[in-house]
């Protein structure tokens, strides 16, 4: 121990005789005071840290703190953190939304302008280095008795076989007893369907349907409509007004869902802005966007811009083009969690966080996005609890194993579950078998990938949003070889809904938010977003002499060598490859940890990298190597093509 630590502890526990004392002589008063600094005083000890490892707070101006509620590391080393409205209907009405990208290097944060409210959209890593944002809030879900304006969904009618139209946003359609509604957004309805009958003698037009939102322009009850209609549209005439037409059985006051938007963007981490890309399709509010072995992103699930769960509409990105197209067509609950396995399918584990019922689009499986064919992987445990559950692709990649860690009921449910499960996609028939134990029921765990082949996870709680003060001060390890957990050090911060939490390149883990119902056990006080950022130190980096990788590539391609210069000619037992996470609502697809084969000659570590797309997805990733002891380098950014 260096001269200073050693004078330092032994300072330290001359305070702790005297404190003990001093507790022994004004108890109780002086006894909790005692017990904490106690407390302190031994998980600050070397042994416990290199057993445990060590929380510590960040400091964050005042100005700069936000509601994260997504999360994703960049290749240039900062942490873009979104909030957009930040899950607050007073930050949505005043268009208050923000972003901020934080430095762990040098614990600096800076504002980024946030083009829309992205509170609850997708993001997926693109292969070039930028971060593809899509979806997010157009509108904040409203109980019955909050909604003070009729509202529901209109159905819109084209009859016109020769053009398609568009309708602005605002546009008045008109009931028969003249009640006026506008739309919220606006509307292209595709050209009617021509049919030619046998023999060419008949022609039969089909109209085509596109819904859109609406509200009344009255407020109050006289503004609702319970029977079905068919509306007018104000500044149509003649045959324009015949061919275009509403359709709606119900324009209420009853409770309104928060609806999703159309907007994309991609996030560039050099220039540290939001660049706008074509929209899609169909508005999504908590999607999912998935990368694929080519390249593209799917973009799945989501409730639409009537706030209503998208029916299996499915979209793929195109980073080349910057354009959206039609997908394969599967129904998945919202957020699902969807991994790309070396194969090119994708495996749905059968976590999801949000919304969906519960006897439809549960079902895990491996989807082959390319014939749209799904075949179901059987025997999870408590799969009706398996919303807010973690899923992660366990470390090497290569084994493709993935294993799903709590989870809880549908919905609002308190139901809650400490199984895990793992699912070994390489066999012929791949099948969940249950892992260890959680040791109690966890919802919003978060997990995450540690250079050095474990699992770390923390936080989480017993019910529904952490209600009942059921928030869990824990965390742990699991090692994947010895299907084990082991202990580490107790955070300090509760996580539960809306937490993040992901890897650093030096090695640490940042955790980030939480959004509980409440601040007391009772649940009779509200509770308050979690702003503070903690990271974990792992007990890797208490140890001495840490590899480190000097000279070398900056890129790669797949299947290609690199050779590294090494500090020193310390023995490396491994090379990863670790992708950058992109993290929201316990639901964390991007991270995985790819195992490199290596050849060392003193200062000379060669790695190659696997060939196969579905392994290695284009894009930047978090280059380390461990020594003998399993303790990781510092990361170095790799770009694989």
């Amino acid at each position: 121990m260096p001269r200073r630590s050693r004078i330092r502890s032994r300072k330290s526990a001359y305070g702790m005789a005297a404190l003990l004392a001093l507790a022994g002589l004004n108890a109780p008063a002086v006894y909790g005071f005692a017990t904490r600094a106690y407390h302190q005083y031994t998980i600050s000890r070397p042994e416990y840290l290199a057993r445990y490892g060590r929380w510590e707070s960040v400091e964050i101006p005042e100005r700069r703190r936000i509601n994260t509620i997504h999360a994703a590391l960049l290749h240039t080393g900062k942490v873009l953190l979104l909030a957009g409205s930040g899950n607050d209907a007073k930050q949505f009405a005043a268009k208050t939304f923000r972003s901020v990208l934080w430095d762990p290097a040098t614990n600096t944060f800076t504002e980024v302008p946030t083009p829309r409210d992205l509170f609850c959209s997708g993001h997926a890593q693109l292969p070039g280095g930028r971060l593809l944002v899509a979806g997010g809030t157009a509108r904040y879900e409203k109980l019955e008795g909050d909604v003070h304006r009729a509202g529901g969904t209109m159905i819109v009618a084209n009859e016109y076989p020769d053009a398609p139209k568009t309708l602005p946003a605002g546009t008045v359609f008109r009931s028969p007893a003249g009640k006026i509604y506008r739309s919220q957004s606006a509307v292209v309805l595709p050209r009617a369907r021509k049919t030619t009958a046998a023999g060419g003698q008949r022609v039969q037009i089909s109209a085509s349907r596109t819904p859109v939102y609406v509200e009344a322009d009255r407020p109050g009850p006289q503004g609702a409509t319970h029977t079905a209609a068919r509306y007018t549209i104000d500044g149509l005439t003649g045959a324009d007004a015949r061919n275009h037409y509403g359709t709606a059985s119900k324009l209420a006051l009853d409770k309104k869902d928060f609806q999703g938007i159309r907007h994309a963007y991609e996030f560039d981490p050099v220039a540290e802005r939001y660049l706008p890309t074509a929209p899609m399709a169909r508005a999504r509010w908590y999607p999912t966007l998935a990368p694929l072995a080519d390249g593209t992103v799917l973009a799945a699930s989501g409730l639409d811009d009537m706030g209503q769960i998208i029916n299996g509409h499915n979209e793929i990105y195109r980073p080349a083009t910057r354009t959206w197209s039609t997908g394969p067509t599967r129904y998945f609950p919202t957020y699902p969690a969807l991994f790309l396995t070396a194969d090119g399918q994708l495996f749905y584990s059968g976590a999801s966080s949000g919304y969906g019922p519960a006897d439809r689009g549960r079902r895990p499986g491996l989807w082959d996005v390319r014939t749209n064919t799904f075949r179901p992987v059987p025997a999870l445990a408590q799969a009706d609890r398996s919303e807010t559950a973690a899923t992660v692709l366990l470390p090497p990649a290569q084994q493709q194993r993935v294993m799903i860690l709590g989870g809880g009921g549908a919905g609002e449910s308190p139901l809650s579950t400490g199984r895990t499960a793992i699912a070994d996609l390489t066999r012929p028939a791949p099948r969940y078998r249950t892992g260890p134990d959680l040791g109690r029921g966890t919802r919003y765990l978060n997990a995450v990938l540690t250079p050095d082949d474990q699992l770390f996870t923390t936080g989480g709680s017993g019910d529904y949003r952490g209600k009942g003060a059921s928030d869990h001060h824990t965390a742990q390890f699991y090692d994947p070889a010895r299907n084990v957990f082991r202990p580490a050090a107790d955070p300090t911060i509760g996580r539960n809904y809306h937490a993040a939490a992901l890897l650093l390149p030096d090695g640490r883990i940042a955790t980030f938010g939480s959004d509980p119902l409440f601040a007391d056990a009772a649940n009779t006080r509200a509770g308050s977003f979690e702003q503070r950022i903690e990271v974990y130190s792992p007990p890797y980096l208490y140890r001495t002499d840490r590899p480190r990788l000097l000279g070398g590539v900056s890129r790669i391609a797949r299947g290609a060598d690199a050779t590294f210069t090494l500090k020193s000619a310390t023995a490396i037992r491994t090379a990863r490859l670790m992708r950058p996470s992109a993290v929201t609502h316990t639901t964390d697809i991007e991270q995985r940890s790819i195992a490199l084969d290596i050849a060392q000659h003193g200062t000379r570590l060669r790695v190659s990298v696997p060939r196969s797309p579905g392994l290695v997805p284009s894009g930047w990733y978090m280059l380390t190597v461990t020594d003998a002891r399993g303790t990781p380098s510092p990361a170095r950014w790799l770009q694989v093509t």
